[in-house]
């Protein structure tokens, strides 16, 4: 079993945001048609924290057996620097993503069975983003699942249970999110471009290189604002109290075009991970005021 110690590090500071957005965009959408269903909310946020916390274990596992963690710029890793070992951080992300099955099935049961296929992908693509063979996230598709698992399939799963239907504007605010998921990623590969290329893991990052990298995230954060003035077309303009989060969006798109490098960037991604929560947070306290 994990230990205290792990559980802490498997829920890192960045999984509380990443977990919260989502379910917080697509409550909000659902609560504007006046569909909220609180109890299904909660457990539509456990189920992304458990998915969350999982997906740490697991990349630490599979990056640390890999040696992709032996040189290693960011935060402290279970596997990597030998505080664990690799069958307990294993076990650890196997239990995250069992309990995120079991609390997903409640809501499956509740609402419709076909959620049971989404929740399974959306586990598998959790482990083979660094697990497996042929890992995707090192053939430079993590973006891809961050913005449809992270983004598209969290907002809009978390609308659906609750609503039982799908919005414009609910594809607006899970493009949105998703974007902002995805520039927390792009952050964190663009800071380990030269650790990456030195032990084989090709992200998109280390294939487009450091300035195409750096013009993709500011590009996210831009997509980010489109996405939320549509949520508020199409919806109130009370949404656009999610502009907040372009306080602290705005001073990391500042620092990675200033050309910050390694540890100069850890602050981006604390930045955009507390930008896409208060980018959720303004949009449901502006929908739920609305309303």
């Amino acid at each position: 079993m994990a230990t205290a110690g792990q559980w802490i590090e498997g829920a890192r500071p960045r999984t509380l945001p990443a977990a919260v957005a989502p379910v917080l965009a697509g409550t909000g959408v659902a609560a504007w048609s006046h569909q909220e269903v609180w109890w299904k909310a909660v457990l539509a946020l456990v189920v992304s924290l458990l998915l969350q916390v999982g997906v740490n274990y697991a990349n630490d596992y599979s990056d640390g057996i890999r040696g992709t963690d032996d040189a290693r710029v960011g935060p402290l890793r279970l596997v990597g620097s030998r505080v664990a070992a690799p069958e307990a951080v294993k076990r650890a992300a196997f239990l995250s993503f069992g309990l995120a099955a079991v609390v997903g099935l409640v809501l499956a049961a509740t609402t419709a069975w076909w959620l049971v296929a989404v929740g399974a992908l959306s586990i598998l693509a959790a482990w083979y983003y660094t697990g497996g063979k042929k890992p995707y996230g090192y053939l430079g598709l993590g973006e891809v699942m961050v913005f449809v698992f992270f983004g598209l399939v969290a907002v809009l799963g978390t609308q659906y249970v609750q609503a039982e239907d799908l919005t414009w504007a609910g594809l607006s605010a899970a493009i949105g999110i998703g974007a902002l998921a995805c520039a927390i990623l792009v952050a964190n590969n663009l800071r380990d471009i030269p650790t990456d290329t030195e032990s084989g893991k090709r992200t998109l990052a280390v294939k487009l290189g450091d300035r195409r990298t750096r013009m993709l995230y500011g590009g996210l954060v831009s997509a980010a604002l489109l996405a939320l003035v549509a949520v508020a077309a199409t919806t109130s303009w009370w949404a656009l109290l999610g502009l907040v989060a372009f306080v602290l969006l705005l001073r990391a798109v500042h620092t990675v075009t200033d050309g910050a490098r390694g540890r100069d960037l850890i602050p981006v991604l604390q930045l955009t991970g507390l930008g896409e929560l208060l980018y959720a947070a303004g949009l449901f306290a502006g929908l739920l005021i609305a309303r």
